[in-house]
């Protein structure tokens, strides 16, 4: 073989080595592409929080994320006030006893909470916000804010944006998607049944009671909170409208304030071991003559109905509603 022929078999298998060389960057450029592209960003009032994959194990140091966790059919690793949870919150999807105690709400234990080696971390700002650095030492941490300073933003919305946010966050979009789905149509369902129901009148205060410091008090739901957005969706008018903007979204009166409501029907949550309208109201005078007091337009939606959950908090709220109303 001449030597200008050995040359250029020499430079032929050169250029082959470089295109293989070249397709095996383009590959592993696409691989790690890929890894980037794969990364999920949850997004919370303490900015973006991004995980190299889905979290499988997730603590939360709030009810509502707990029950968010729970619609689309992923359990917590830990959870805040387990033992107050059950005693508050009515749904149909059952926390599993598996599931570790990290302390109160308000103070949950930063040793418990990592001894399980969480992927993620789930608080709220008006509970966590002074512990964001203790709890990102620990895991990544997403804080929420289920009660935004922005008026145009009700508590409604925040909710299902939230509810969204945590979904992707563990890779459960599409079973989020049918949640809110299957929701719509209850509403439409209820609201149908509403229609139908015969009620005198279709305004309503939603409330809930309790013994105050001096007396008892009564928070009236504000047309900017979650549970009165959903007495609209199913056809009832909330006629209570606040003097201000209402934070929490409610306003709180003793029985005197009561007055300007009374030819609505009247909807309560109250404890059974702290019945204010069975005891401390029971012979009161004002409370005896409100209209929906002598017209027995008052309905009980038990002490376990929950104002200020998630999707499934919805749907039992929704449930007592149309049932109460219509039993009547």
């Amino acid at each position: 073989m001449n030597k200008s022929l050995k040359l250029l078999l020499v430079l032929a298998l050169f250029a082959v080595l470089l295109v293989g060389c070249s397709s095996k960057k383009d590959e592993d450029k696409a691989v790690d592409k890929g890894k980037t592209e794969g990364n999920i960003t949850i997004t919370g009032v303490n900015g973006e929080v991004t995980l190299k994959e889905p979290a499988k194990k997730v603590v939360v140091l709030e009810w509502t994320y707990a029950e968010d966790l729970l619609a689309v059919g992923v359990q917590p690793i830990g959870m805040a006030d387990i033992e107050e949870y059950h005693n508050w919150v009515n749904i149909d999807v059952e926390l599993s006893k598996d599931v570790a105690d990290v302390g109160g709400r308000q103070e949950p234990n930063l040793e418990a909470i990592a001894a399980l080696e969480p992927d993620l971390i789930i608080g709220t700002s008006f509970r966590h916000d002074g512990m964001i650095a203790d709890l990102e030492k620990i895991a990544p941490t997403v804080i929420f804010n289920p009660y935004p300073e922005d008026e145009k933003m009700d508590l409604y919305q925040e909710m299902i944006t939230t509810f969204n946010e945590i979904a992707k966050v563990v890779d459960k979009k599409d079973e989020a998607k049918q949640v809110l789905a299957d929701l719509d149509k209850k509403y439409e369902q209820a609201k149908t049944t509403i229609d139908n129901a015969g009620l005198k009148t279709k305004d309503v205060v939603l409330t809930l009671a309790y013994t105050g410091p001096q007396a008892p008090e009564v928070r009236v739901f504000t047309p900017n909170s979650m549970a009165s957005i959903m007495l609209e969706k199913i056809g009832l008018n909330n006629i209570h409208i606040p003097d201000q903007f209402e934070l929490y979204g409610s306003s709180t009166y003793n029985v005197e304030g009561l007055t300007k409501y009374e030819d609505a029907n009247y909807l309560y949550i109250v404890q059974a071991d702290d019945n204010i309208y069975e005891k401390q109201l029971k012979d009161n005078a004002v409370w005896k003559n409100l209209n929906f007091v002598k017209e027995d337009r008052l309905y009980d939606l038990g002490g376990d109905t929950w104002l200020y959950g998630g999707p499934l908090s919805a749907e039992t709220l929704l449930n007592k509603i149309t049932s109460t109303m219509v039993s009547k």
